[in-house]
């Protein structure tokens, strides 16, 4: 009967627990930020994001296992009251936060040491490979940039980049050690949340050329101030070889300071009368038209890609594949044949209406950009965003700004996010929006219903931006 006891509340604590455990996988295995969801009950019960089973999570299921079954044990066999047995039981189930902390720690030394194997045989196998190494940072237009960079690079070279957002040390090196093979240039994509991050990065690729993207407000709950988000992406400047260079999209202020700031070989772009900028630019809703100056040479150019961030992208990356050597010849056949990033202002056309996809976009310029494709359309238009978040002490500034914008534009708008839910109302309200035409969703049920009303024949509906299950 003992056993009996201890298998159903066992199972019973695993069955409660899962959210929990899902928000410390979707927290990143961070325990100081997972506990302070978990105080705020701030977990992951969205259906949206589910519990990957990774060889981590594995190890971690299982010392969470025998440690609440040792538990339940001690509790069922020297607890002779059911009242008792029953209250002990349900402050494990009330404190399983505090559990999944101690099982944390607990795991904490092999799980290092683990990872520095892993990192230690990247290095040795990225070390003994003679191939070009480019890294890209910046804060908007990394995955794109370098998606952008790895067609004009094939037409010359085997590439390999790192997959979609794959942009930690960890995500590296498993691309490294599963993916890397006889290829010629390896591209990573380095993203930071703390100061020291991109130094980690560049430590373990060294790479020899590097392109620092559009830097603003991101991350700002970590990076506090555009000072440390500068200052953490010119660490790139400090990994790369002597005989190497970095390329700077002089589009943001703050890149062109880094420009401006660093004393090695350098290229400005984005910028009129830099190494390489656009001009005529024009965009409609098929795609975009501009002519490319690049190192003096005036270059027409046109892509099915939407949006002047992405001109921007281009500009980058032409100059650096044309460092390399690649054919101006080849950089316009590449860009002409350039997809869409999936999920970034991706065009999805049926015959009732069109979606502009641009749910992994999380900044204020990408969203900016974003709704104005959307106003080049026409037609009834609704806007379905939760905001942006992890802005810090902007984040109620942002969002307002937003609002306001939406409200330009749109016809209708869904909020998907109660975070940011009166940012955005109240931004959209100060352009005279109609509250009527303000919707709030707080799940993809009800977002679904509310769309079905508001669709007509010949719609455009944005997504723009999505959020993880632990952002309510």
């Amino acid at each position: 009967m003992i056993y009996v006891c201890i298998c159903i509340c066992e199972i019973l604590f695993l069955a409660w627990s899962y959210f929990f455990i899902k928000s410390y996988q979707l927290d990143g295995y961070n325990i100081k930020i997972f506990l302070k969801e978990a105080v705020e009950f701030k977990l992951s019960f969205g259906r949206k994001n589910k519990l990957v089973f990774t060889k981590r999570m594995i190890r971690f299921l299982i010392c969470l296992f025998i440690v609440s079954t040792a538990l339940f044990s001690i509790i069922n066999i020297f607890v002779h009251s059911p009242f008792l047995k029953a209250l002990d039981c349900l402050i494990i189930y009330i404190f399983a936060a505090i559990l999944i902390a101690i099982c944390h720690y607990l795991m904490l030394p092999l799980e290092n040491l683990i990872k520095k194997g892993y990192i230690h045989r990247a290095k040795v196998k990225l070390n003994k490979l003679s191939i070009i190494k480019i890294g890209i940072t910046g804060s908007y237009g990394k995955t794109s940039t370098k998606n952008i960079l790895c067609a004009m690079l094939e037409k010359q070279y085997k590439v390999l980049t790192t997959p979609k957002n794959y942009n930690t040390e960890m995500g590296i090196t498993k691309t490294i050690l599963n993916h890397l093979d006889d290829h010629d240039v390896f591209i990573a994509e380095m993203g930071a949340r703390h100061k020291g991050d991109i130094e980690v990065l560049t430590k373990l690729v060294k790479p020899k050329y590097g392109i620092i993207t559009s830097i603003g407000a991101m991350h700002l709950d970590t990076f506090k101030n555009l000072q440390t988000i500068e200052d953490t992406k010119y660490e790139l400047t400090n990994g790369i070889d002597k005989d190497g260079f970095i390329v700077f999209n002089g589009d943001s202020p703050s890149s062109k300071r880094l420009y401006n700031r660093f004393s090695g070989e350098k290229y400005l772009t984005c910028e009129e009368g830099s190494f390489a900028y656009a001009r005529n630019i024009n965009v409609g809703i098929e795609g975009s038209r501009f002519e490319l100056v690049l190192d003096g040479k005036v270059i027409p150019l046109s892509t099915k890609l939407l949006g002047k961030f992405n001109i921007d992208n281009i500009v980058t990356a032409s100059a650096l594949a044309y460092k390399l050597g690649i054919s101006i010849q080849d950089i316009v056949d590449a860009v002409k044949k350039l997809d869409t990033t999936p999920h970034r202002l991706e065009i999805i056309k049926n015959n009732y209406c069109t979606i502009l996809d641009d749910s992994y976009n999380s900044n204020e310029i990408g969203f900016s950009e974003a709704l104005n494709v959307l106003d080049k359309f026409d037609g009834v238009k609704i806007v379905i965003t939760p905001g942006l978040v992890e802005m810090g002490y902007k984040q109620s500034e942002i969002n307002f700004s937003l609002g306001g914008k939406i409200a330009d534009v749109a016809d209708y708008i869904i909020i998907m996010n109660e975070i940011n839910k009166n940012y955005l109302l109240s931004g959209a309200i100060s352009h005279n929006f109609q509250r009527d035409k303000i919707f709030f969703a707080a799940t993809r049920k009800k977002q679904k219903e509310i769309l079905e009303r508001l669709m007509i024949k010949g719609c455009i509906i944005l997504f723009e931006n999505d959020l993880p299950d632990n952002y309510k």
